[in-house]
């Protein structure tokens, strides 16, 4: 069918043509990924629960149990993740056809034990789960590992079909109140609180804490330029006891979430080893990430990409940048930039390049964005002198070792919450375009 465009006699026709055209494609460059949304995806989330487990040399994935959950909180354009992120990831294909419609880098806690010396001796395992938009036909589910060569291997596959009587309805509904809101889910970056060990007297100092951390998260660059981008809700659920537990000082608390200190050992890793449960109480509202606020004064906390962060509420000095600095983690696993604090010395073998952005072992440092944002006539590695002190080089002394491994700055959020109040312009630009494949 033949259309008739009218222009009037005034306007150039070439010209408007010309800009037309441009507006034209435009428009349909921002089509395709909406529609494949909409061809592939129902606006609400599958959750696929498994056990994570193995020891040392093996690792596997035993399948437990699909639940359909209400909202989907993610982007509707990024459904694909090229960040390289992550020591897993796992991939949604369309069974019909074998396209890829959705995929994700993230890490766990099982990964971590894998690294500890108790790996070598046991095997164990651990509750996980995995969240992608609901599929309208058909999918098929594939997990990655991450080998010690920072390879990616296939470790998982299975065939899902959404119509599968099986499929549980998540019947799990807790109060859930806005902290910070500015927009629709699928433009935004939603991140859902959740309380730990707050009695059930406490919901107001809990919403009071929530609001605490949304001020803290939106006082640091680049967080702050892009308040416009984020939501934070909060999901209620009180314990039974306040507080958390220490077994390393024989104290059990019966809480909503079951977290604790002394993970592997350490006094002041706090994390919660069910993970499923976790993801019970967060399905009671939208959201791409999960933070838990710890009804504490105690020092500590821990934060893993892409599954989620936990610190303490209470403490007297530092409980906002300890907030960011996990969120940091948590947001696009960011690496801790300082010495020590682990006993194991296998998070970053000395012969593989990290893949989070802010650190190196320079055996694949040019394929890094850093590479290019070292300043001009710094050498490589660059010695820490005072006077390089807010330039970006690559320092030695970093993912807890003091030889082998480099960072971008000589101090960073990353690296000192003592005495620095910043990310490194290596980390800026990192969360920076974080923030732009949720939002875009």
């Amino acid at each position: 069918m033949k259309t008739n465009v009218f222009i009037p006699s005034f306007v150039n026709k070439g010209n408007f043509m010309r800009t037309f055209l441009m507006v034209w494609m435009v428009c349909l460059s921002a089509i395709p990924s909406f529609a494949q949304f909409d061809t592939y995806f129902r606006n609400k989330t599958l959750r696929f629960d498994y056990i994570h487990g193995g020891n040392r040399d093996q690792e596997y994935f035993f399948f437990t149990e699909l639940i359909e959950e209400p909202y989907w909180g993610g982007s509707t354009v990024s459904l694909i993740d090229e960040n390289g992120y992550g020591n897993l990831m796992f991939k949604i294909f369309d069974e019909a056809s074998g396209t890829l419609i959705y995929s994700r880098g993230y890490c766990t806690l099982f990964s971590e034990w894998q690294r500890e010396k108790e790996a070598t001796q046991i095997s164990k395992g651990y509750p996980e789960s995995l969240v992608f938009p609901f599929p309208k036909n058909k999918v098929r589910l594939e997990i990655y590992s991450r080998d010690r060569e920072g390879n990616m291997n296939k470790k998982y596959e299975q065939l899902i079909d959404p119509s599968d009587y099986a499929i549980r309805k998540s019947r799990v509904s807790y109060p859930m109140f806005e902290v910070h809101y500015t927009g629709n889910s699928d433009q935004r970056i939603d991140i859902v609180l959740l309380p730990e060990g707050y009695g059930k007297e406490q919901r107001a100092k809990f919403e009071q804490d929530c609001a605490y951390f949304a001020e803290e998260l939106f006082r640091y660059t680049p967080f702050k330029e892009n308040k416009h981008q984020f939501n934070i809700r909060g999901v209620w659920v009180p314990s039974e006891d306040e507080g958390v537990t220490l077994p390393g000082e024989h104290v059990w608390r019966n809480t909503a979430l079951g977290a604790k200190f002394y993970t592997f050992g350490s006094e002041r890793y706090q994390m919660v080893d069910n993970f499923q449960r976790v993801r019970d109480v967060a399905s009671s509202a939208p959201y791409d990430y999960i933070y838990i606020l710890s009804n504490t004064q105690k020092y500590g906390g821990g934060g893993i990409y892409n599954f989620y962060g936990i610190s303490a509420a209470n403490h007297p000095d530092r409980t906002g940048k300890v907030y960011v600095h996990e969120f940091g983690h948590l947001f696009l696993g960011l690496g801790d930039e300082y010495v020590g604090g682990v006993d194991s010395e296998e998070f970053y073998p000395l012969k593989v390049e990290p893949w989070e952005a802010n650190l190196t072992t320079l055996v694949a440092f040019e394929k890094k964005a850093w590479s290019k944002m070292v300043e001009s006539g710094l050498s490589v590695p660059t010695p820490i002198l005072q006077e390089n002190k807010d330039k970006v080089g690559v320092y030695e002394g970093g993912g807890y070792v003091s030889k082998g491994v480099y960072r971008p700055w000589i101090n960073c959020m990353m690296n000192n919450l003592h005495t620095i109040d910043e990310f490194c312009p290596v980390c800026k630009k990192a969360i920076s375009d974080m923030i732009d494949f949720h939002c875009r």
